[in-house]
């Protein structure tokens, strides 16, 4: 007992709201004086990484800035405008995806240079071989010199800025290694060529002619100029998902006015405007029907292909389709605010995420670039000293063979371009993926703990079955109920309202309305005293409900609130009311449970609705009555047994609990709270979601370790290959040209690996 109540010794956790113990938090943060209590490292992390999104919830999210770029490798790095990354030299790329990609002025300046070196390396190309075959050009060296000075100068320019920029920043990157073997090769080129008759004869070719290699400086240049190119057009496709999400959204929207109607662009579009919405046209935002019925189609965000009835009061989503009727609706949420923009936004940052496996490929990358230098230069020796004739030369062409084809871009790009591709896909399927370590975590995942209500459940009562006494018509008993319960605000009121208007009843007004806390309530229908509630709330005035008592017991056996009407002081009928089981479920759990998971219901509801729907669905463990915390803790000792446990919930009540696991999954309906606290968000809102997201995490990471495996065994066999390891035993060397070819080959192949990730069938 706290001997000082006026001293909290609990703190409210800014991110999912329940109150941690101040002496024993799972983790504190003290931000501009103020230290922070966390449940969780998962809470911790999250306000670590924005504060603000927590300290200020009424605060939009601030738009990421549209002329922003930043490095697909190191998404750390963002700067205003176009360039090169200062880490990796790799052209930057806009920070937010726009909805009709702007010219690449990156792509079109290496497409120029490419071009303009393809034409001039060409005929030095020609001339080098000509050289070989012993024909004799007049001043043949003086127009290699010529052709592929501004191939080498000019159109490696951008190669030897970023190898300079690395070099100064402690990053030496692939461009380092590229400005030095081209270097290399023309510097000791442009030297042969003006003390051509001062050569030894260790650097002359089998000719007795100066050995000079323009041709090859050239022509890695020009390799490497269409590898560039190559590779920005496939990098420009990972960004297809976005725009297919921003396109989603029509460009104007039918807005009704005083005078009449108008197409105004969706810029213009305020919260409360009404709009109406024509057949086959996109919903424009985020609202609710207020007059009109139609079928929508949702599979663009949802991934469910089948059209949902739409009818006043129901909301609609920006950016899905109507697909037959007209109908009105009121504007609730714009711009940055819908759904789709959200979406827009939660997939741009899961995208610019980084996977845990990405740091093996850190780890080697920080080494690999001196490493290959040093490999280069050992080549060098060994070939000068130990190898055949010409020595010089053949050290040198071989140390260049080795800088020009260690490439590690595609060690670097194996996993974001994977993880671009794939959250994208994700988005089109209606699954949510807040960072690349969720997308990792979830294949791993060996328990799924999902909560009842909302989750297996509609989470909304609705009226499952009314039975009547002796005599009594069904749509009479409803008529009157519901015509009792329209004044009341209660959750099981409106299932009865919503039960009665389903079948076209009429309500009539009522008068004298009452209602008693946890009981019932009372007034007058027609003139006539109508009562609704539990049997001790009708016994009390008078009314018998012995006669269907029996009943009564059965519905509450299936789990069902049971309550009486009865009007004039006779009971007519008994009425279950229950939170059905989504039609989706049994299906979701039998994909689950064959996909190897173990399904845990969790709930706060009693123990015996936890038993019904746990009987129904065939889920062996269920936990039932337990509070936020408790939830917490459940999953906490789940993981203390060595389990990696996934947690699917919608509500305030489930933040803890999807905080504290491994991999959190939201329900897109639910509560904002727990879309914050969780890493994966399911915009339909049912388990078939999980299904899918499970099938998109083994897709990723399949598709990364693929891009993996390729670029180490590239880089293992392919280094030792170009430093002539295979010369002793077959007389095989690797011209810088063809190592060129490889480097550019190994980069587009991991990203055209990734690509097909957009073909991912979920």
């Amino acid at each position: 007992m706290n001997p000082f109540p006026i001293l909290k010794t609990t703190a409210k956790d800014p991110v999912c709201g329940m109150e941690v113990d101040r002496e024993r938090p799972a983790g504190k943060l003290e931000h501009q004086g103020t230290t922070y209590y966390f449940c969780s490292r998962h809470c911790l992390e999250r306000f670590r990484a924005d504060p603000r999104r927590y300290l200020e919830p009424g605060r939009k999210p601030e738009a990421m800035p549209a002329g922003d770029y930043t490095c697909p490798m190191h998404p750390e790095v963002i700067q205003r405008g176009p360039g090169s990354c200062p880490d990796c030299g790799m052209a930057l790329e806009p920070l937010v995806a726009q909805r009709e990609p702007a010219p690449n002025p990156e792509l079109a300046e290496m497409r120029r240079r490419f071009w303009v070196s393809l034409a001039l390396t060409v005929p030095v190309m020609i001339l080098a071989m000509s050289e070989m075959a012993a024909v004799r050009v007049p001043h043949g060296i003086w127009i290699q010199l010529a052709l592929a000075t501004p191939v080498v100068l000019w159109g490696g320019q951008p190669f030897f800025a970023r190898g300079w920029a690395g070099l100064m920043r402690r990053r030496p990157n692939m461009f380092t290694l590229i400005a030095m073997g081209t270097g290399v090769a023309y510097g000791y080129s442009l030297v042969a060529a003006f003390a051509a008759e001062r050569l030894p004869d260790a650097l002359r070719d089998h000719h007795g002619q100066a050995a000079v290699y323009f041709e090859a400086a050239a022509a890695i240049i020009t390799l490497v100029l269409l590898g560039q190119v190559l590779e920005l057009k496939a990098r420009e496709r990972t960004g297809d998902a976005i725009r297919a999400l921003l396109d989603l959204a029509p460009k104007t929207a039918r807005r009704i006015e005083a005078g009449g109607e108008r197409d105004v662009p969706l810029e213009e579009v305020r919260a409360g405007d009404r709009l109406r919405v024509r057949p086959g046209e996109k919903i424009p935002v985020d609202g609710v029907v207020v007059e009109g019925t139609s079928a929508v189609n949702e599979s663009m965000v949802t991934g469910e292909p089948i059209p949902v009835e739409k009818g006043p009061g129901d909301r609609v989503t920006g950016g899905t389709v109507n697909t037959t009727g007209s109908f009105i609706m009121k504007a609730e949420r714009v711009g940055a605010d819908t759904l789709l923009a959200q979406i827009v936004r939660l997939v741009g940052e899961a995208q610019r995420s980084r996977a845990p496996i990405q740091r093996l490929a850190d780890q080697v990358a920080a080494w690999f670039v001196p490493a290959v230098v040093l490999v280069a230069a050992v080549t060098f020796l060994v070939w000068t000293f130990l190898g055949p004739e010409p020595r010089l030369t053949h050290g040198l062409v071989n140390a260049i063979a080795v800088l020009i084809i260690a490439c590690p871009c595609a060690l670097g790009l194996a996993t974001p371009m994977s993880v671009m591709v794939g959250t994208g896909r994700g988005a089109l399927a209606g699954v949510l993926v807040r960072n690349a370590e969720a997308l990792e975590i979830l294949e791993k995942v060996d328990t799924l703990v999902a909560d009842k209500t909302g989750t297996l459940t509609e989470g909304r009562p609705r009226l499952m079955e009314l039975v009547p006494a002796a005599g009594v018509r069904v749509e009479e008993a409803l008529r009157l109920a519901a015509s009792l319960e329209q004044a009341s605000e209660h959750p099981l009121a409106s299932a009865i309202v919503s039960a009665a208007r389903q079948v076209g009843l009429a309500l009539a007004p009522v008068s004298e309305f009452r209602a008693w806390a946890g009981r019932g309530v009372t007034g007058r229908v027609d003139g006539i005293e109508v009562v609704l509630g539990n049997a001790s709330f009708l016994g009390e005035r008078g009314v018998e409900t012995e006669a269907l008592a029996k009943q009564a017991e059965r519905l509450g056996d299936e789990a069902m609130t049971v309550v009486y009407v009865a009007a004039g002081g006779r009971a007519l009928a008994v009425l279950g009311i229950a939170d059905p089981v989504r039609a989706s479920s049994p299906r979701a759990v039998d994909a689950l449970r064959r996909d190897g998971l173990e399904l845990i219901l969790l709930t706060g509801d009693s123990r015996r609705t936890a038993a019904a729907v746990a009987r129904r669905l065939k889920i062996q463990r269920f936990e039932a009555e337990l509070s936020p915390v408790e939830k917490a803790n459940f999953v906490k000792r789940l993981q203390q047994e060595g389990r990696v446990v996934a947690v699917a919930g919608d509500g305030i009540n489930d933040a803890p609990a999807l905080a504290q696991a491994d991999v959190g999954i939201a329900m897109g309906t639910g509560a904002d709270v727990a879309i914050e606290s969780a890493a994966i968000t399911l915009v339909k809102g049912d388990l078939n979601g999980v299904v899918r997201a499970r099938r998109l995490s083994r897709a990723v990471m399949r598709n990364i370790r693929q891009n993996l495996l390729f670029a180490f065994l590239y880089n293992t066999l392919g280094v030792p290959v170009a430093a002539g390891v295979l010369y002793p035993f077959f007389g095989i060397l690797l011209s810088p040209m063809v190592a060129a070819a490889a480097m550019t080959f190994s980069s587009v192949s991991v990203i055209s690996n990734a690509l097909r990730l957009r073909r991912l069938r979920l």
